[in-house]
Order: structure tokens, then sequence, then C-alpha cells
């Protein structure tokens, strides 16, 4: 197995995942809150790995030849975007106090954290472009072994980023979690989600 490969599905990768999505905001607001930080990182990283398998191994030529089930992602993305904006905007504008925020927090538990992060991973329209059909039109191009590292090579990129970015969330909750703070991630957020899914919308209308 040789090393380049798996340093270029790396850099692949990690240049895929790490810039601002629905994953990576789910993933900071929980380190932040400190709510099963841990389970949502590994459960993101885990369907991303599932993911970058099947677009490496033959999955993203499948994918990108079919127009209407990139329609049909298309349009659950950009519902849901929407629908993640929204509860950020509303979440930056909520009057609730910091001990009605703990116990809404306290309220969500393991199940309903993972079933976020599957939500924002599974109804995420860009894992799908970027993990199954861009990468596994690059990877298809390996044979072999290679292809195998460079999958790997990507995978790591995965976990090593959620990984990074919910512990270091954590740590720094104290800051991140004040009110103002808090307040502008949650807009910023929010913002993101409304501009990636107009981007969207204006790609499947042209």
């Amino acid at each position: 197995m040789s090393l380049w490969p798996l340093l270029q599905g790396f850099g692949l990768g990690a240049s895929m995942i790490i810039p601002i999505g629905a994953q990576n905001a789910y993933v900071l607001n929980q380190g932040i809150k400190r709510n099963h930080h841990l389970t949502t990182a590994t459960v993101c990283s885990l369907l991303d790995m599932l993911f970058i398998s099947l677009g490496v191994f033959g999955g993203g030529a499948l994918l990108s030849s079919n127009e209407t089930v990139l329609t049909v992602v298309t349009l659950g993305g950009i519902a849901f975007l929407v629908f993640y904006g929204s509860l950020s905007l509303k979440s930056a504008f909520s009057h609730a106090s910091a001990e009605e925020a703990q116990a809404q927090m306290l309220a969500r538990g393991r199940r309903a954290v993972i079933a976020g992060a599957l939500a924002v991973t599974v109804l995420n329209p860009h894992l799908y472009l970027d993990t199954v059909v861009i990468l596994g039109s690059i990877g298809g191009q390996f044979e072999g072994h290679d292809r195998i590292a460079f999958a790997i090579g990507t995978m790591l990129a995965s976990f090593v980023w959620f990984f990074t970015l919910s512990i270091a969330a954590a740590k720094m909750a104290p800051t991140l979690s004040q009110p103002h703070v808090k307040r502008g991630i949650d807009i910023a957020v929010a913002a993101m989600m409304f501009v990636i899914a107009a981007h969207l919308a204006k790609g499947l209308l042209a």
C-alpha cells in the first residue's frame, strides 16, 4: 500500500469536510453544550466512512449519472437546510434563561443527539456531492491497494476533524457558551444554512 494515495485522500478529504457545513455546525454546537459531543463526532465520522466507501468503490458514478436521485437529494437538502437554519435563528433570539437552556439540553438524551447527527448527515446534499460524487470519482481513478489507501486517507481526515472540532468546542465551552458569543454563532450558522440552500436552489433551477 503506497503512502502517497493515503496522503492524497487525507488532504482531499480534509478540504471537503473542514469548510463549515451542517455537520460541522451540529458537532460544534454539541461540543459547546458538552451534550454527548463525542458520540456526535463518532456518528458523523462513521457515516462519512460509509458514504466515502460507497463513492470510492463504485457508488459515485451511479449517483452522478442518475439525475432523478440527485434532484431528490437536493430538494431534501434544501428543505433540511432551511429547517436547520430556522432553528438556529430561533435559538439566537430566544430569551430562555440559562437554567431553561440547561434543562432543554439535558432533556436531549443520547438517542435524540444521535438522531440529530443522522439528520445533518443523511439529509445533507453536500455530503453526497462531496464524499460520494467528487471523492468517489477521484478515488475511482486509483487501482487495487492504492484505492484502498486513498479511501482510508479520506476516512482518517473525517475522524481527525470531527473529534478535533468536538473536543476543542467542549474545551472552549465556557467562552463559546456566553450568551452574546452563542447568539453570534447561531446567527452565523443560520445565515450559512440559508446561503447554502439558496445556492442549491439556484443550481437546481439552472
